[in-house]
């Protein structure tokens, strides 16, 4: 369906259209006349899909211009996302002068957000926690408020936002119009919206399958401590010119950014510890191609929105299989083609075969590349590279007198173009050897075997089994260690490993917090950690 067709201003249809955006996605195709009509509305499609202009269309539409009130706010889990948002909407208001937006997000200065909240912007955009502070500092009011949009609704609350989402729903007008986007709807998301939405209308865009087709998956075997010279090898056998690398933990991404480093690429970083001003020069570093390879955690590479991104790199294989879908799926984009690589150890095994189950598709074994593979490849981009420049040069005569020179010396061209390409053929390195860990397809066979017989007592007992699969944790922190639900659960990810998607409620009082987790997640509470100098004590709670 064309934009035309659609009753929005030829303002939007022209922003869109420098964009080279005609055709609107299916999530945007159901959305707008719903959310034009005044609907509140639900709508649930993956990552990708244009959720973001299938309500911020209808929005700039029926927004009112001459306000001078915040009358929408857009609600997002992160501050990457905040600013991805805000980048969109920007584009779709290019024509239109008298709409203004606030983005407010921790990590950035407090006076110059206040500094954008005095310029009266008709839509605030931000994210939970540092909207309540403007709100506490009274920067911001939202009694004028006419629309509410929950983008990511579903990571939004895993991240323990729904005290503060409900905090800010209390200072609000009961009449207003609401949406709600989400990949996924699982049962607390359906409560909210029972809760705070006047019969939303449904749009589900259902994907045939979870990762797309344009991408080339590969999974490459190795032992643990031959990671690094594995990623090297990838590296120079692909001779990519942007990758995004994953690793699971904010100490692999330094240890690898500096790794690569070493190795003479262009690399740069990027996790939850680094401060707003260093984030934004490495993404603009990336964006700008100053460095051709980002290595970043899930929870920093979050609401990243790159095109041009010939390769993902999964270093760690993730903890989470909606992980590897969001990861992959940031190569690809634009109807253009990609590459997801990615390194599994002998301990790791089970986890592919779980991913593959998950996706629905097979993700190809692949030979580790040999020496010769690699030199072959280099020789090859090398090739490659004087044939263009020989028409871009061939009507250059600056070194015609040295190469009569030469050609005087010897007559014959190849002991000098040999000694000319081995001055610029400066990529060769001594790569170590590599000990070849053999996939046994016999325990693929196997496990896939026993997931197949057991697949219908498991789907019988799936109702059974969905209390006895969460724990109830206590831990001895509380109101009274000024610890708040998503701070909480970004500590457990970051020093237990633990991913947010593990969690459900989760209750905070004075001296102690009951949360649950999943309970195949308990045993990385063996560990002792600290919460500012506390020593941390967990004990389970039965039902």
């Amino acid at each position: 369906m064309n934009f035309k067709d659609f009753n929005i201003s030829n303002e939007i249809i022209e922003a869109l259209e420098k964009e080279n955006i005609y055709e609107a996605t299916p999530i945007q195709e159901g959305s707008i006349p719903l959310f034009l009509e005044g609907n509140d509305l639900i709508g649930q499609a993956q990552t990708g899909t244009g959720k973001t202009f299938a309500y911020s269309i209808p929005l700039i539409e029926k927004l009112d211009r001459k306000s001078k009130n915040v009358n929408a706010l857009i609600l997002c889990p992160t501050r990457e996302l905040s600013i991805q948002v805000s980048n969109e909407i920007n584009k779709l208001i290019s024509n239109i002068k008298e709409i203004k937006i606030a983005t407010i997000y921790g990590g950035e200065s407090y006076e110059k957000q206040f500094k954008a909240l005095r310029l009266n912007p008709q839509i605030v955009i931000g994210t939970p926690g540092r909207i309540i502070d403007m709100m506490e500092k009274k920067k911001l009011s939202f009694s004028h408020i006419k629309y509410l949009i929950l983008d990511e609704a579903d990571e939004m609350l895993k991240m323990g936002f729904q005290d503060d989402l409900e905090k800010i729903l209390e200072d609000m007008p009961k009449e207003r119009q609401t949406a709600l986007f989400s990949a996924t709807l699982p049962s607390f998301i359906k409560n909210i919206t029972k809760k705070y939405m006047n019969d939303p209308k449904m749009v589900m865009i259902e994907a045939k399958t979870l990762t797309v087709e344009a991408i080339d998956e590969r999974v490459y075997f190795c032992k643990r401590d031959s990671k690094k010279d594995l990623l090297i090898r990838l590296l120079d056998y692909n001779q990519f010119n942007c990758v995004m690398i994953f690793a699971n933990t904010k100490a692999m991404v330094d240890e690898l950014v500096l790794f690569l480093q070493k190795q003479g690429y262009k690399t740069d970083g990027l996790h939850g510890d680094l401060k707003q001003n260093m984030r934004d020069r490495v993404m603009q570093s990336f964006r700008n191609s100053n460095v051709d390879i980002l290595v970043a955690t899930d929870v920093a590479a979050r609401g990243i929105d790159i095109d041009g991104i010939d390769c993902v790199i999964n270093f760690d294989v993730p903890n989470e299989n909606e992980l590897y879908v969001h990861r992959i799926g940031r190569t690809a984009r634009a109807g253009k083609e990609g590459m997801a690589l990615t390194i599994a150890t002998s301990k790791t095994k089970g986890r592919i075969l779980d991913i593959e189950n998950y996706t629905k598709r097979k993700i190809k074994r692949e030979e580790i590349p040999s020496v010769k593979d690699i030199n072959t490849a280099l020789n090859k981009k090398l090739y490659l590279n004087i044939l263009e420049n020989i028409e871009k040069y061939k009507d250059i005569h600056d070194y015609d007198s040295l190469i009569q020179k030469l050609a005087r010396i010897n007559s014959d061209p190849v002991p000098v173009l040999n000694a000319l390409l081995k001055m610029i053929d400066f990529n060769k390195r001594e790569y170590k050897e590599i000990k070849i860990l053999r996939y046994n397809n016999k325990e693929e066979n196997k496990k896939n075997s026993k997931s197949k017989n057991n697949k219908n007592d498991s789907k019988s007992k799936k109702n059974d089994n969905t209390n006895k699969s969460l724990a109830i944790m206590e831990v001895n922190l509380g109101s009274n260690d000024k610890i708040r639900p998503n701070q909480l659960v970004n500590f457990f990810h970051d020093e237990f490993m633990i991913h947010r998607e593990h969690f459900g409620k989760i209750i905070i009082e004075k001296d102690k917090t009951f949360f649950e987790v999943k309970r195949e997640a308990l045993r990385f509470f063996n560990q002792k950690k600290k919460f500012n100098n506390k020593l941390l004590k967990f004990k389970e709670v039965k039902r």
